[in-house]
Formats: C-alpha cells, structure tokens, sequence
C-alpha cells in the first residue's frame, strides 16, 4: 500500500487567508512552510487511487502528485473514487472540482450521504457516479487489493445541518481501517476524532500506521477557537495534549507509525522549533509536510 498526505492541514489551510496570528504571519514570511487543506490517497496496485477526503485544494493537490496525472487517454484517471470521513466543507467540496470524471464511486456514512443529497444530484448531471454506503455490513474492497472497514469516531454533525437532522444519530464522522490483501499492512485514518474510546485504541493496536486527528495541541486552544466563531468545536475534536489527549493514548500503541494530520492554525505543532513537537517527537510521533509518500 502506498499512500501520500495530499493534505496536512484543517478547515482554511495554513496560513489561513483571513488570519494575522504568528503562526500565519510566519508562514506567509517563508518561515514556515504553508499546508494545503487535509486529503490523502493511496493505492494497493500502482494503478488504482482512492482519495481519502475531497479537500477544497484537490485541483492543486492532484496536479502536485505526479502518481496521480491523468492519461494515459486524453480524460483517463487513475483516481477510482473517494472515502468520506464526513460532511465537513474541507472534506467534501472538492468533490465538485471531480465533477466530470466517469464512474467515479464516493464512499459515505448513511447521514452523511443524506445531507449531501444536492449534491450528490448536481454532480451526477456531469457524469453518473456510484454512491455507496461506507458502513455497509463486512465492509468493502477497493480497486487494488484494500479491503477497508469503517468505524463511528465520536464527532457530531457539521454546523450547517438543521439540528433535528443532525440529532440522535452517531455515524456522522467515521475513521477506516484499510488492510492491503498482499502486504497484510494496516492503515488507520481518522482526521476527526471527538473522543478516544476502546474502538480507537482496538483499531490502533491492529495498524502499522495510523493516521489521525492533530487538529488543536491543547484544549483550552480548542475552546479559545471554538467560542470565537462557527468553527470547529473543542467537542468534535480530542486534543493532542494533556492526560486524556490522544498523544497518551498514542503512547499505548509503540509498534505503529503514528503521524498527525488536520492541523489548525492555532497550532504550535505547526512549528518544527517548538515545544509541543519536541514532545510529540518525543513519544515517537510524527508531523509530517505535505506531499510526503510512504509505503506499508
């Protein structure tokens, strides 16, 4: 299995167009490197890709990858479709830039799928697509040899869904547990995740790489952002730090490659020089640029 983080970073990308923080400052000075808006792909054959999200920065993303380029007919793709985690806008509006592309199949969550419905209608008037339900009993097989399982993560509804909708239903954020049939390697990848309970750490133990949720270092950095707007709410998203963060519950899970994704401009993980990657670093995590590829 190869994959490649397309995408590192969450909801705005870094620095983010409106924001005159250090971090951001520092990024569009040249002192940071910037982040296009969390996705990422993989494959189990070389020939077939899925998309793991649809970020807004897909267009650029996808003409960054060389493994990713169209041929060899003039409109051929080796992209085969997309995996969704959720309906958040940075997960799923690049899906309109896909718009065209035949027989593309889009993976979603039930309420997930719902919501997306205008969507979902607009797109197919380009060309059909095949949307399919990702907790789907037994899971499914990918193009390529992947078999992959989704798994209810524990975050709620985006902002924009009516709250009767939105309410009494757990399945809005989903991780997937993707297992290569050749090499046997495991990825995890859960962008979101709004608490850590036994499913993460089972899912954890079984994977050679896991991929997940560093959207806020703290939580008061998560309060602080989500009482300054309709952004992501500290709920919808476990910290990295602190005792019930999941950097220590990271610590349980040696053996995996551990990396962090989606990560807010609020966040000092930003920062190579920092204190909080130093103790990232520490506990043998990693932040990872974009367009970095690895194989499992």
């Amino acid at each position: 299995m190869r994959v490649v983080l397309l995408g590192t970073a969450a909801d705005g990308g870094f620095p983010r167009w409106n924001c005159a923080c250090a971090l951001c400052a520092a990024a569009r000075d040249g002192k940071l490197p910037s982040r296009t808006q969390e996705c990422a792909a993989l494959t189990g054959n070389g020939r077939d890709w899925w998309l793991l999200n649809a970020s807004p920065d897909i267009r650029a993303q996808l003409t960054a990858t060389t493994a990713l380029w169209p041929g060899p007919g003039a409109r051929d793709t080796p992209v085969r479709g997309v995996l969704l985690t959720d309906a958040e806008a940075d997960h799923v509006t690049g899906l309109s830039a896909l718009r065209g592309a035949p027989d593309l199949k889009v993976y979603a969550a039930p309420p997930v799928r719902t919501v997306l419905a205008p969507a979902r209608a607009a797109l197919d008037r380009h060309a059909p697509w095949e949307w399919a339900d990702s907790l789907a009993d037994g899971g499914f097989v990918l193009a390529g040899g992947l078999v992959v399982t989704a798994h209810p993560m524990g975050a709620g509804a985006p902002t924009y869904v009516p709250p009767g909708l939105a309410e009494g239903d757990g399945r809005w954020v989903t991780a997937y547990r993707i297992e290569d049939l050749a090499t046997g390697g495991v990825l995890l990848y859960a962008p979101r995740v709004g608490a850590w309970s036994e499913s993460p750490d089972e899912l954890c133990a079984e994977a050679d790489c896991v991929l997940l949720d560093g959207t806020f270092f703290s939580a008061g950095e998560a309060g602080a952002k989500a009482r300054s707007g309709p952004r992501r709410a500290a709920r919808d998203h476990l910290p990295v730090s602190g005792r019930h963060g999941s950097l220590a519950a990271l610590a349980r899970h040696p053996r995996a490659r551990r990396i962090y994704t989606h990560l807010d401009d609020t966040n000092p993980l930003l920062d190579p020089a920092s204190g909080a990657r130093a103790q990232v670093a520490a506990e043998g995590v990693e932040v990872l640029p974009d367009g970095i590829e690895f194989a499992l």
